[in-house]
């Protein structure tokens, strides 16, 4: 696991709610994964069996990763919002955009946890 200090932008608050929160989170994990030479393939990417964050490649590995930002740990940490049912609902996804895209080959999934203030990374999270 990767911990990082989180972007200095600010937090969304307010009415805004989760949505700016979630958007901002995604924002963040992607700026992260360019600073670290990940090159993105897709963001958002949706189908039938659900949504994915982020789709990245680096060093010949497609990177299907969930962003999950919380405003504080008050509920549990970020990364405990995938449960193994959101883990078969990107697994699924996953196989439709490789069948999809016609692109096979070494995946990964990750999670990433962004809290005000941290960045947390965790590779091949499932």
């Amino acid at each position: 696991m990767e911990r990082t200090p989180a972007d200095r932008s600010a937090t969304p608050s307010g009415s805004a709610g989760h949505l700016a929160l979630g958007r901002w989170g995604e924002r963040v994990a992607e700026r992260h994964y360019r600073r670290d030479g990940y090159r993105v393939l897709a963001r958002n990417w949706r189908c039938g069996s659900g949504e994915i964050d982020l789709i990245l490649e680096h060093a010949g590995t497609i990177v299907f990763c969930e962003v999950k930002t919380r405003s504080s740990e008050a509920f549990g940490h970020p990364a405990e919002a995938v449960d193994q049912r959101r883990q078969g609902r990107l697994r699924r996804a996953a196989v439709e955009w490789m069948r999809v895209g016609g692109c096979f080959g070494a995946v990964r999934f990750d999670v990433v946890a962004v809290l005000p203030g941290r960045v947390e990374r965790l590779e091949a999270a499932f």
